[in-house]
This record gives C-alpha cells, structure tokens and sequence, in this order.
C-alpha cells in the first residue's frame, strides 16, 4: 500500500541503521557543500517512559491533554504488561 515513508529504515528490505546515517551524514554535507546551516536533534524517548509511573502518564494524558479513544488504548497497550530482558 506504499504507506511507508521513502527514507524510513526500519522494517524495510536493504535498509538498516547503517543507511540512515549515511543518508544523514550525506544531508548534513550536501548543506554545508551549499553554503547551508545544518543542525542534527536526537531525542531517545525509551528511558522517560522506563521511570515514569504508567498509571499516572496515562491519567495526565487522558485528563489534562485530552487523549482518549484508540490512541489511548493504544499508548496503554504499549506501556502496560511489558517485560524486557537481556
């Protein structure tokens, strides 16, 4: 169904971390090459979502920011009943 964004690496045949980073890496010398400003963001949201309290989250985002419904449900399911190990 083609639903998938062009540049998205995960989940896709041939496409792996290492491709993003070049293609990030390629983006950022491309903008320099141009004279351009390029900055780069990171943003990990795995650890806050490890040391906050689930209940409490999902009463707040209920309550104060208004989500509701499916994407409600959906957050719940992924934060609730989770197990991990290495």
């Amino acid at each position: 169904n083609d639903l998938m964004p062009e540049f998205q690496s995960a989940y896709r045949a041939n496409r792996s971390t290492e491709t993003a980073i070049a293609k990030v890496v390629s983006d950022i010398m491309m903008a320099f090459n141009h004279g351009d400003i390029a900055a780069l963001a990171l943003l990990d949201c795995s650890a806050p979502f490890d040391t906050v309290d689930h209940d409490i989250l999902l009463r707040k985002l209920s309550g104060s920011f208004g989500v509701g419904g499916a994407a409600l449900q959906w957050l719940a399911s992924y934060l609730c009943d989770r197990q991990q190990c290495v």
